[in-house]
């Protein structure tokens, strides 16, 4: 079962199914008139373009603003364009008024970061039952214990995660995703340890969230990701890398999104979440980053 499918059963809740049905609205019309929803710019241009459900906002970059003021710091985020977000941390709100207070704004949210230790405890009944609540489809692990860091451990999580994800397809949510680190692409005793997760999980229940700077960080080619493992990649992190490897506004830096974007759809991704991990203003970033993404061609 695929992602789509489990948001057709109602798995998405209402909210997350408003930005998915504008990107398949949209390619469906461009479509009927015989060329893609995407066409843009003359011939040899590169033509294609993110859709505009598909740019979100990861929250851990908004973190300080959040704990500042949630719900405005959400509405200057839907004013600014972007159509979805990505749940990271709930400043002391619960599930339901996080919902609230998205649906003020318009958001929708697409996942929430849930510590593996939850997911693979008595935790994960109530985090299954809070993304229902959140109208998000995907539970995601955001990193992975040091103990585990070696292939017996990447094993293990393997092993872990088609436990989880089967458990999240039975609640009528979509896959369980892993967001990766650079540490996640080290090869160890002849392994690479992502590889693992990649190779050893089931494609129907578990899926990636690729944190593309990391990835790059950690030694490893997003497009070629795509490319290699299709359709296991619903998610990013849209992080850029400033020339002194540093985290940098989207745009701003080294990455080059149009070469790796070029190979997306094949990767099966639908959300492109920004993420700056120390912005020094988090809103010039979210404006800076939603213009370039916007805009970009690829």
């Amino acid at each position: 079962m695929d992602d789509s499918t489990t948001r057709a059963s109602g798995g998405d809740g209402h909210r997350g199914r408003r930005a998915f049905l504008g990107t398949s609205l949209g390619l469906a019309a461009g479509l009927a008139s015989g060329a893609p929803a995407w066409a843009a710019g003359g011939p040899g241009r590169p033509c294609r373009r993110i859709p505009r459900g598909g740019i979100g906002m990861h929250l851990y970059t908004m973190r300080t603003a959040l704990a500042q003021d949630f719900p405005g710091t959400l509405e200057r985020l839907a004013a600014m364009g972007y159509a979805t977000v990505g749940v990271s941390g709930r400043h002391g709100h619960s599930a339901a008024a996080i919902r609230r207070m998205l649906d003020a704004a318009r958001l929708d949210a697409v996942l929430e970061h849930v510590a593996y230790d939850v997911l693979r405890g008595p935790g994960l009944g109530q985090a299954l039952a809070d993304l229902h609540t959140l109208g998000a489809a995907w539970p995601v692990v955001p990193s992975l214990p040091g103990a585990l860091h070696s292939p017996a451990g990447f094993r293990e999580a393997a092993r872990e995660f088609n436990r989880i994800g089967r458990a999240a397809r039975d609640a009528g949510l979509g896959r369980l995703l892993f967001h990766n680190h650079g540490s996640d692409h080290a090869v160890v005793d002849g392994v690479n340890l992502y590889e693992i997760l990649l190779t050893e999980t089931d494609p129907d229940l578990v899926g990636f969230e690729l944190d593309v700077y990391w990835a790059v960080k950690g030694g490893a080619d997003p497009g070629s990701c795509f490319v290699r493992h299709p359709g296991r990649f619903p998610a990013l992190h849209v992080k850029d890398m400033a020339p002194n490897g540093d985290f940098a506004d989207v745009g701003s830096g080294t990455l080059d999104f149009a070469a790796m974007f070029d190979h997306s759809r094949g990767g099966g991704v639908r959300q492109w979440l920004v993420e700056h991990d120390n912005p020094v203003d988090p809103f010039a970033t979210a404006r800076n980053s939603y213009r370039y993404l916007a805009a970009l061609r690829y």
